[in-house]
């Protein structure tokens, strides 16, 4: 069980350490790790706030649908780039020559409007999330690599919430936290195309007699199946179980 505490501690400082950047939507507390480490770059999420105006429209439709069209054409762009099938380096060429202007008008005019909403209404609220984030929101437009939201983050984290209610209670913060490692790995395989039921018999009949000082090479973006053809076995849908 130490072998194993250690792949899934190191896995955890590993993408702790090598990403500078984390993108997530308005909840103050990245604010507060951003602070602590300033090593991490953050990343607000365009869906959330476009999401902030979506709530606004019985309170101001006007605005708030004006505002969700100027982000709406944000989002063509990109699927455009998805579409034409860019890559980072080109995607960031198509953003700085077409999404970069629309940006910087939206901001712009949300600066404009906020002057003439009630602060408190939900109008104002919605135009203050936005104007508050707005270096984060718009640093996608910086990196090719960066997505417009996390939508695709939100997405894999379904299954989380859905163990959260199936098991309510993790016991302890230790086991919490190996449970975020744990969901971290199997997602990893996921995004390598490595089925995780194979990866984990793998590495838990290896573990044993492999160096602690190479855990890194056990981690689903670099591992190497002892048995060939084993990394080529896709997960099974759920259409399939």
């Amino acid at each position: 069980m130490q072998l194993v505490g250690g792949l899934l501690y190191k896995c955890y400082k590993v993408l702790l350490l090598q990403s500078s950047y984390l993108q997530m939507d308005g909840y103050s507390v990245y604010e507060l790790l951003n602070k602590i480490m300033p090593e991490i770059t953050l990343v607000n999420c365009m869906a959330h706030a476009r999401r902030e105006f979506h709530k606004a429209l019985e309170n101001d439709h006007d605005r708030a649908s004006t505002a969700m069209k100027k982000i709406q054409a944000l989002y063509l762009i990109e699927e455009s780039a998805r579409e034409d099938g860019l890559n980072h380096e080109q995607r960031l060429v198509l953003r700085q020559e077409e999404a970069l202007p629309v940006w910087k008008d939206l901001v712009k005019w949300l600066g404009e409007q906020q002057a003439q909403v009630l602060p408190k209404s939900q109008i104002g609220q919605a135009i203050a999330y936005s104007l508050r984030r707005k270096e984060a929101l718009g640093r996608y437009l910086t990196d090719g690599e960066l997505e417009i939201d996390n939508n695709l983050v939100e997405n894999a984290m379904r299954p989380v919430a859905i163990g959260r209610k199936n098991y309510l209670f993790a016991g302890n913060h230790e086991a919490a936290q190996r449970n975020a490692m744990i969901y971290t790995l199997i997602h990893a395989c996921k995004l390598h195309g490595v089925n995780p039921e194979v990866w984990l018999e793998d590495v838990l009949c290896r573990l044993h007699n492999h160096s602690m000082q190479r855990l890194e090479e056990l981690l689903p973006h670099h591992w190497q199946p002892l048995q060939p053809g084993l990394k080529a076995d896709p997960p099974r849908s759920e259409a399939e179980t």
